[in-house]
């Protein structure tokens, strides 16, 4: 699958087999996710990769009870370095949210050309997450998304049209 025909067919998987992934298909998305630009190439990041069926079920609480979450395989955390990041993206910002954000969707387009599906999870408790898997307080959670094995086949969400969302050399 090339990558417009991952970027079309994605689609946030609420509903997924118990299939587990096998791990050469693994290793392909995590590696695609490992190659994912960041600011100054500072890779300011650690994925937490949970099969663990208890740790699964500890964490649909923190993620504000998205029971669905626990059907996939595997549940990955994407955490961030907050004082390993660029700081002034902008002149205003820290560049992490941005870092782990591009790595998430290199994991996600990676995760639809193998069959398998992904759901973005920003709805969730960052201490309760920390608390389940681990994670020391100076490590910030900027996501976290389930990978499996798709169960059901949602529509696409319509999309503006580029006329509402681009412009040229200025601002209108």
């Amino acid at each position: 699958m090339d990558v417009y025909e991952a970027i079309k067919n994605r689609k946030s998987i609420r509903k997924y087999k118990s299939t587990p992934i096998p791990e050469e298909k693994l290793k392909k998305i995590l590696g695609a996710m490992r190659l994912a630009p960041s600011a100054k190439n500072l890779q300011p990041w650690k994925f937490v990769i949970v099969r663990d069926e208890e740790i699964k079920r500890k964490l649909i609480p923190a993620c504000n009870n998205q029971k669905f979450i626990a059907e996939a395989p595997i549940i990955i955390a994407g955490c961030a370095f907050e004082d390993e990041c660029y700081t002034y993206m902008g002149g205003y910002t820290s560049s992490y949210p941005v870092d782990l954000g591009i790595a998430f969707d290199h994991l996600m387009l990676a995760a639809t050309s193998e069959g398998l599906g992904t759901c973005w999870i920003g709805s969730f408790k960052e201490e309760k997450v920390k608390e389940v898997l681990g994670i020391p307080k100076n490590v910030r959670v900027v996501g976290l998304t389930p990978v499996g094995f798709p169960d059901e086949s949602p529509e696409a969400k319509p999309r503006k049209n580029l006329s509402e969302i681009v412009c040229y050399d200025k601002y209108e």
